[in-house]
Order: structure tokens, then sequence, then C-alpha cells
């Protein structure tokens, strides 16, 4: 499969790096829900020390579109919303990275990630619920509908690892309840 084998480009230099990540976004709901196109990766990254110029040093501009070490290094400074992307030239795929700062949701759900083996590599993806919750929040600021195909999806093929008590307490404490019952409706 084309697309495993360009978001494995990413990961595959994020597990030699040892830099901590969890996927999330399209490629998680894939893995978690129904098969669907995407042409980026959603990774939350734990960056600190001198990881900004290893990610340099393992993305050249050769093979890579990727930030100058003094943007990552700023964004990872920021408590919130840090990112960046990385582009890889051959391919046009694109991983969006966000950066764990001090985000609560983003520290619970890295300490849930769940490890899977694809193309016998140890991949991490951040939990299902995290998953829903964030389809939730760029469902309420864009309204996108694949977001909602997306958690339907999820919900019918992972649901017996899924916490809904879990879900639905994140659900409530992001003000989401609304857009929640859409799902069911």
């Amino acid at each position: 499969m084309q697309e495993l084998e360009s978001f494995l480009i990413f990961v595959r230099k994020f597990n030699s790096l040892k830099i901590p990540y969890m996927i999330t976004g399209s490629v998680a709901g894939i893995v978690y829900g129904e098969p669907r196109l995407t042409h980026d990766i959603d990774l939350v990254l734990k960056i600190f020390g001198d990881h900004a110029s290893q990610i340099c040093k393992a993305f050249p501009p050769e093979e890579f579109y990727c930030p100058p070490e003094e943007v990552i290094k700023a964004e990872s400074s920021r408590e919130s919303r840090g990112n960046f992307n990385i582009i890889h030239h051959d391919t046009g795929f694109k991983a969006d990275i966000y950066l764990i700062g001090k985000d609560p949701l983003h520290i619970w759900a890295f300490e849930k990630r769940h490890k899977i083996e694809l193309a016998r590599d140890a991949v991490f993806f951040a939990p299902p619920e995290y998953v829903i919750i964030r389809k939730l929040e760029y469902y309420k600021e864009g309204g996108a509908e694949k977001h909602i195909h997306d958690i339907k999806g999820i919900l019918s093929v992972s649901k017996d690892i899924i916490d809904m008590k879990e879900l639905k307490a994140k659900i409530n404490s992001h003000g989401l309840e609304i857009f929640w019952r859409k799902i069911n409706s």
C-alpha cells in the first residue's frame, strides 16, 4: 500500500531518533475505522534538548522540505499549538507536526498511546478516544463532514477498544456534546 509506505517514511525516522510521537488525524482514523484517501499524516511529538537539530539532519533538504532548526525550536517552546510541516519532495506526502506543549489532551493521550505493528515497524497511535475528540473539535471549527464519517467508522470498527465512559467525560469537559449528538442522528 503506497500510503502506508508514504507515512512510514516519517515514522521510521522518528523511531530511529527515539523521538516520542503519536499518530492522530486521518491516518489514525483509517487504522481505527474505515479506509479513505489521505495525503498527509498528523503527528504529535514530544521534543526537547537537541531534537530540533536531529530532526533537521534526519530530513535533509535534498529529500524533504523541513523548516530551519530555529523555527522548530521556536514552535517547541510554545505552551500550546506549536506546529510545523515536513514534506517529502518525491511523493508530496506531508507530515503535519504538532507539539505536545502543555496541552492537557495531548498529555493525556500520550500516556495512553497504542503501539501497533505495521509492516514490521512499531508505530505509536493516539488512543481512539483522543482521535474522536479532536475530530469533533475539527468538525466544530470547520463543519467538514469527513470528520463525522471518520468518527462513525471508528465507533463501528473499534468499539471494543474504546472506553466510552472516558470518551463521554472528555466530550463533556471539552463542550462537544452538541456535536457528539450529530454522530447518533
